[in-house]
């Protein structure tokens, strides 16, 4: 590992991290501002130029560490790439010294404390308070952040925590777009001004934050009657002006909403869920924009603006601490006025460092609990469970997922007037890398299993709209002609609602708990009439006949758009987290049964034959 304290050696780590972007070549030499024959970052000529840099990460999702809790073991996937804000830590700290610290800003676009054992550690086994660190406050606090956006995901373990953590941080947190439900008035700070010296005076840069209004859905339970989400453009109408009136010469925007547009909610909200790009084209004064949600790696990108035909920079850093954003403006300043004159990005990669000591000391011991308790046995699995292949066969990984709800939501209407519904459960493959060995059942196993911090609802649907649920789930297979298939050729269809296609927590298969409901999906047929032999108890399935269906909130309150349930009657709510359902389920009964839950409920075919389906 090279010496990041000399400039060489920092130059060479710095060279091995670069990826893509515009300035990417410019970079490898030396900073863009003195390859293009101005000065250097930092400095000022005759003509009064300057040149910022912004370095940005995002949808860190509580990454501290390049960490696999789930496996115990260091983070590993084929790509080879390592996460955790640590990671990121050194080669921000590198870019500073590079750049030249009093030139550089940080920054964040959202979706920090959700994500890891260790978030849920922090939020559930031993909450944050006044005296218990949340470990992404003493994470970006050792790195010296001047802002982080909100994400969606801020608003998992309600507004209590979240605001725990706001007043843990050294820096402010922006969700511009983000009202007192009751007040009508920003609940969290719109926008800081940062104030930069430089040889020609004063440089005032805006960093303002909007996040995507699905949190109104995601978390209906935590934030409505209290927070009121607006639309991206709509509020950066409002707010870009302010900050330019309060003294922004440079406007950055950290915006958790995605470049791509669409709404995995489809048209359950008036505002759209990915306005990044919508953003850059329709509001005047925003210079560059961090982008977060999506998860995904954009070095360079330039939108225009239609009113003032001014090209917009965008970049996103992948996620969870893989990739940082370096963006690079270039300014000049004539009679008292900063113009932007150039910009671009680049990202670097956190495969190619160390972790930063700093960072891995503020987290060491929370990381140490962490480990300790998702490593704890509570009870024992008779046989494997596996998600490999789950996203296109029946897996009995995902019918014990389906199996805990659904006997959960059955003991929770017992006493109710909704006691004689059967009862029906939805649960999807969130990754298909969980792998859980026979034998003894840790915690960290069954929060592999399942991932999310979702909470268990019961709703009443018809036989029709669980036929209704099934075809919509069914987009996510591409058309199949033949018999034989790859899996890639198989999942994952690009539709309307994911022009990136589907991803496999939107393929939900529905289980049936009090007898077993079948189905073939045909890819043979369209999207929209893949369903057939649909049976309950082994008879057609009737279309009036009601159900009591257990899904998860994220789902139920219009994740993915599925029809029916978002206006369907609530029968229960008990707000529990699912993982903990499953956990409580091990721990009474001492073992996790296939032989109890397993079935083979559904399969894929092509004109109704079977498909055999290769990864």
């Amino acid at each position: 590992m090279t010496d990041p304290n000399t400039s060489p050696s920092r130059r060479a780590m710095l060279a091995a991290a670069l990826v893509g972007g515009g300035a990417a070549a410019a970079a490898l030499a030396g900073p863009p501002a003195a390859q293009a024959g101005g000065p250097a970052p930092g400095k000022t000529t005759a003509k009064k130029q300057f040149t910022l840099t912004v370095l940005g990460t995002t949808d860190l999702h509580n990454n501290v560490f390049n960490w696999d809790y789930f496996k115990n073991v260091p983070y590993a996937d084929a790509a080879g790439n390592k996460i955790g804000i640590a990671q990121a830590a050194t080669l921000i700290n590198a870019m500073r010294a590079e750049r030249g610290a009093a030139n550089t800003l940080t920054i964040d676009a959202g979706d920090t404390i959700q994500g890891t054992p260790l978030a849920y550690y922090f939020a559930k086994i031993n909450p944050i308070s006044a005296t218990v660190k949340h470990p992404m406050a003493l994470a970006m606090n050792a790195i010296g952040y001047d802002a982080v956006g909100l994400g969606n995901h801020e608003f998992n373990y309600g507004i209590g925590l979240l605001r725990t953590w706001e007043r843990q941080l050294d820096f402010p947190l922006l969700g511009a777009n983000v009202h007192d439900a009751v007040s009508g008035g920003r609940a969290f700070t719109p926008y800081v001004l940062k104030r930069i010296k430089t040889d020609s005076g004063l440089l005032t840069v805006g960093l303002v934050g909007f996040v995507t209004p699905g949190c109104a859905l995601w978390d209906r339970d935590n934030v409505q009657g209290k927070l009121d989400f607006n639309g991206i453009v709509e509020e950066a109408r409002t707010v870009i002006p302010q900050v330019k009136a309060a003294g922004a010469d440079v406007v950055i925007v950290t915006s958790h909403s995605g470049a791509t547009p669409g709404s995995s909610y489809g048209d359950a909200l008036p505002f759209p869920e990915n306005a990044s790009t919508q953003l850059a084209e329709e509001v005047p004064g925003i210079d560059a924009i961090l982008v977060g949600h999506a998860h995904l790696e954009i070095p360079e990108r330039f939108v225009t603006n239609k009113d003032t035909g001014k090209q917009v920079l965008l970049t996103e850093p992948l996620k969870w601490g893989m990739r940082v954003s370096v963006m690079d403006l270039e300014l000049a300043r004539d009679k008292g006025q900063w113009t932007v004159t150039a910009a671009h990005s680049h990202l670097l990669d956190a495969k190619t460092v160390d972790a930063d000591p700093a960072v891995v000391r503020s987290v060491e011991a929370g990381h140490k609990a962490t480990v300790n308790y998702v490593n704890e046995v509570i009870g024992t699995s008779t046989a494997p469970l596996s998600t490999a292949t789950a996203c296109w066969e029946d897996s009995a990984a995902i019918d014990a997922i389906n199996y805990v709800q659904a006997s959960t939501i059955k003991a929770e209407l017992a006493n109710t007037a909704s006691a004689g519904l059967p009862v029906l459960s939805i649960a999807a493959a969130f990754s298909r890398a969980v792998d859980v060995k026979a034998g003894p059942l840790t915690i960290r196993d069954v929060a592999g299993l399942y991932i999310f911090d979702n909470t268990l609802l019961a709703i009443k649907v018809t036989g029709a709209q669980v036929k209704a649920y099934l075809e919509w789930s069914a987009q996510y297979f591409q058309p199949v002609a033949t018999t034989t298939a790859r899996a890639q050729d198989v999942t994952n269809a690009v539709t309307a609602v994911a022009p990136n296609g589907t991803p496999d927590y939107n393929y939900d298969v529905v289980y049936g708990l009090d007898a077993p409901l079948n189905y073939d999906i045909d890819l043979g047929r369209p999207a929209g009439d893949r369903i057939a032999n649909l049976s309950y108890g082994g008879q057609a399935l009737a279309p009036g006949q009601e159900f009591a269906l257990a899904i998860n909130n994220y789902r139920q309150s219009g994740g993915g758009n599925f029809p029916a349930v978002k206006s369907a009657p609530v029968l229960s709510n008990s707000q529990q987290e699912i993982r903990q359902r499953i956990i409580d389920y091990v721990v009474d009964r001492g073992t996790l049964d296939v032989a109890v839950f397993s079935q083979a409920n559904w399969r894929l075919t092509v004109n109704g034959a079977p498909l055999t389906v290769t990864a």
